[in-house]
């Protein structure tokens, strides 16, 4: 059976679609980058094991990551999912996990790479929109694609009506990926 550890900034709904999915891995645990995440008290109360490597105490992005590595090695996941993880990981750290890191973002890649995808949408007009997974690289959302789901762009969209749906596309497909 396949061992994942899920890294979370936050709530972590993503996080949770995949658990509530009951696919055939085990989650060995999930890490928090932020002691206050949501997800974590989440995670525990299924019985999954927690940590924290809070990214605040490290002086750089690479001792932030080693310390980060430590603890998902020690796990021995056959994956790491990013699952909310909002922090820029290092080449060092990608080139780690080469082949066993996904993340899932709210754009349909390559198009709006990067933050604020929603919003840069409607500005362009676009009509369709989505989600994407990928395998990550060093460079920031322009891995492998594993899947991605479309969703409408509505006239009346706001950014957070358009994140509404887009999210509710990503609890589908994360879990298929």
């Amino acid at each position: 059976m396949k061992k994942i550890v899920i890294l979370i900034s936050g709530r972590g709904s993503n996080m949770q679609a995949i658990v509530e999915a009951k696919l055939p891995l085990r989650i060995a645990a999930v890490i928090g980058n932020k002691p206050d995440a949501e997800g974590l008290a989440y995670a525990q109360a299924q019985g999954i094991a927690t940590a924290v490597v809070d990214h605040r105490p490290h002086a750089t992005r690479e001792a932030f990551d080693a310390e980060l590595m430590r603890c998902i090695d020690a796990y021995a996941p056959d994956l790491v999912v990013l699952a909310g993880f909002m922090r820029i990981l290092s080449e060092g750290f990608v080139l780690h996990y080469s082949g066993r890191l996904i993340n899932i973002h709210p754009s349909l890649l390559p198009a709006f790479p990067g933050l604020a995808t929603h919003r840069r949408a409607l500005e362009a007009g676009v009509k369709i929109h989505g989600c994407t997974v990928h395998f990550v690289t060093p460079v920031v959302d322009h891995g492998p694609i594993v899947v991605q789901a479309a969703v409408p762009v509505q006239s009346d969209d706001t950014a957070q009506s358009l994140a509404a749906r887009v999210l509710q596309q990503e609890h589908q497909i994360y879990p298929q990926a």
